[in-house]
């Protein structure tokens, strides 16, 4: 995926993009947490002897059925506009080493009993993370790192952006996860929040920004782990190749959102710039 922006931008950390888009809520992965989270069920065998044994075996088929899951899912992942995670698995062995050991190192959120013989698990993988994440897996070491390019010395900022009606899936947790369930909720249609530039339009994009927030909405964004921002002259003035390849294994490049009041990643004084277009989505 590549984002076309209004302007060009001042540096930018890694720690400070957002992606605002007006799509549903993101099923699986979740790119708003960076997590990849599935249930496995499994049921007892009618020969179980005991129902101790009948238990284990209900027990290991959910967890088998949640590797199965998570495989499907991870595999399905985007790494940039062009390739998915089994993609790489298809022409790397060692990737696919590495992302079978991902699977395997899944953790275990939450099990269940399930009334009537069956079992229940949940495990979750991280998406960045400096320990058995997606990233780790899959996104290769730049041999060298790119400067950011020169700075525009003066551009305009987009006007403010506004809320809109979203889907959202409600969690409810305790320690650990124990449910999700996907509802539909709205955020109100005239919203008393905004985020705009707090500088004068006439003093340019340069200022004391704490991070970026692209506007996708509209534009069907599709989220990817190694996202390039663009300006409008079709240079590239963000990617990984910018960035400390330490970084961008640890918490990623960017942020998703489908939520406005949801960019504490961006700071609390972003530049809020507008896409004009999606490149290969």
């Amino acid at each position: 995926m590549k984002v076309y922006s209004k302007m060009l931008t001042a540096i930018m950390s890694v720690l400070a993009l957002m992606l605002l888009s007006i799509s549903s809520v993101f099923a699986q992965p979740n790119w708003e947490n960076s997590t990849i989270q599935v249930t496995g069920a499994g049921v007892a065998p009618n020969n179980a002897i005991s129902a101790v044994q009948a238990r284990m075996l209900a027990r290991r088929a959910a967890v088998a059925d949640a590797y199965r899951q998570l495989a499907e899912s991870i595999k399905g992942v985007n790494v940039d506009a062009e390739t998915t995670v089994e993609n790489m698995m298809i022409t790397s062995d060692v990737i696919r080493t590495k992302v079978s050991a991902t699977i395997q190192g899944a953790q275990i959120i939450n099990e269940r009993d399930i009334p009537g013989g069956g079992y229940e698990v949940t495990m979750t993988v991280p998406i960045f993370g400096v320990t058995n994440s997606v990233a780790q897996a899959v996104l290769p070491k730049p041999t060298t790192r790119v400067a950011f390019p020169k700075p525009e010395p003066k551009v305009e900022p987009a006007p403010p952006v506004s809320t809109v009606n979203v889907n959202t899936t409600t969690t409810t947790t305790t320690t650990t996860t124990t449910t999700t369930t996907t509802t539909n909720t709205n955020i109100p249609a005239n919203p008393t929040v905004t985020i705009q530039p707090t500088v004068p339009s006439n003093s340019g994009a340069i200022g004391n920004f704490t991070g970026l927030i692209v506007d996708c909405r509209g534009f069907g964004l599709k989220p990817v782990m190694s996202p390039v921002v663009k300006n409008t002259n079709g240079e590239a003035i963000y990617g990984a190749k910018n960035l400390d390849y330490d970084k961008i294994i640890e918490i990623g490049m960017a942020g998703y959102t489908t939520d406005i009041n949801n960019v504490a990643r961006a700071g609390s004084n972003p530049l809020v710039v507008k896409a004009v277009s999606l490149e290969n989505h």
